[in-house]
């Protein structure tokens, strides 16, 4: 990481654009602070971050992906928590009868960095919590709980739904991830008729390779297109670069440091960019709808269920096949709307592991309108 600055939440400047994920989310530590409250409890502690790397903006617009700022700011709060906690209830907590979730404020913009400040609520032996506030030109634009936890190592009891390898086995088998359609920019027909025909240059994911299996002969049956609920989306997934950017690091002291669990927050933050790709594109292909006036993600909530290598993303007992010189898992998201009305819609996932564990749970709350409402109607 690099040397502490002082550093205003104004300062112009130029930001990167690098492919790798782990440069994508790279942090500038900044000057820490102290809030202090009328309190016997003390001033509380407060760290602050500086992102480097623009975020991707989605199609041809100037709104960044929501996914970064959300990853971003998981992966702040990782900064500031000791060895061995690693992201586990990710921009949610509960406590007693409360369910805190991160809020989408304001569109992201593409020429400023995000400023990050990361309060610490709680630090326990086994559990932990951060507050933190992602801003821009001083304007909070997004804002969250996560929480962290050290792994147990108890294994009493386990369940999980049935392997998503295992359910849609007839529309995995054979195909690799690599021949899979890369999942474009905007997942609606009007954006990908406009790449097809030259009209629109799409623009390269940053931080995963990401893929779009075809579901269209699941997804034609009368008895889907009756049951909107019954709409699936598969997507394949893989970390792009290296999981250090340190170019000082070798290859095998990587492995040890992956082995001893050093970019597990990492990858957890990883797994949470992924699950935000095209995620609401979802709601309009399963009610029918091509066309719609507004659409945006309100909140978000990902739990991360597991520890350890089930979150990796580097396979080390295999040959590596990359120019990276590593041979990277891919993973499955299995994306589905169980609700939609009043103007807003839910989109639900799990994300899989390649040996069908069942690694994390999102759930994203989103506006979505057909038409503008006039002045008078807000």
């Amino acid at each position: 990481m690099s040397p502490v600055h002082e550093q205003s939440d104004q300062d112009p400047d130029e930001l990167t654009s690098p492919s790798s994920f782990a440069q994508l989310m790279a942090l500038e530590r900044l000057e820490d602070t102290e809030v202090s409250h009328a309190s016997t409890l003390g001033p509380e502690k407060v760290e602050r971050f500086r992102s480097l790397a623009a975020p991707y903006p989605p199609g041809q617009g100037t709104r960044s992906f929501g996914g970064h700022v959300y990853a971003q700011s998981a992966y702040a709060a990782s900064k500031t928590v000791g060895k061995g906690f690693v992201v586990h209830e990710t921009l949610k907590t509960n406590a007693g009868l409360q369910d805190m979730t991160g809020t989408f404020i304001l569109p992201g913009r593409l020429d400023v960095p995000y400023f990050y400040t990361v309060r610490h609520v709680r630090d326990g032996f086994m559990y932990c919590t951060r507050a933190v506030d992602a801003r821009q030109d001083g304007r909070i634009m997004f804002s969250c709980l996560c929480s962290f936890k050290r792994d147990e190592k108890q294994r009493i009891f386990r369940h999980q739904p049935s392997p998503v390898q295992e359910r849609y086995q007839s529309v995995l088998a054979g195909k690799r991830p690599e021949d899979q359609a890369v999942s474009p920019s905007i997942d609606a027909d009007w954006w990908i008729d406009g790449v097809r025909e030259g009209n629109i240059s799409e623009r390269e994911f940053p931080g995963l390779d990401v893929r779009k299996i075809d579901m269209k002969d699941y997804n034609k049956t009368k008895a889907i297109q009756e049951r909107p609920e019954k709409y699936r989306q598969l997507t394949q997934y893989r970390l792009k670069g290296l999981p250090d950017p340190d170019p000082s690091v070798t290859i095998s002291q990587m492995k040890d440091n992956d082995q001893a669990g050093d970019y597990d927050n990492l990858y957890a933050c990883a797994h949470m960019y992924s699950s935000d790709k095209n995620s609401l594109l979802l709601i309009p292909r399963s009610l029918g709808i091509k066309h719609w006036a507004e659409m945006a993600s309100l909140t978000l909530t990902v739990i991360v269920h597991q520890h350890g290598e089930a979150l990796r993303m580097v396979d080390w007992d295999t040959s590596p096949t990359e120019d990276s010189g590593l041979a990277l898992k891919w993973f499955i998201q299995e994306g589905w709307t169980p609700q939609s009305a009043e103007n807003r819609a839910v989109h639900e996932s799990y994300l899989w592991s390649p040996d069908g564990t069942l690694i994390a749970t999102s759930l994203q709350d989103s506006l979505l309108r057909l038409r503008k409402l006039g002045r008078e109607n807000l």
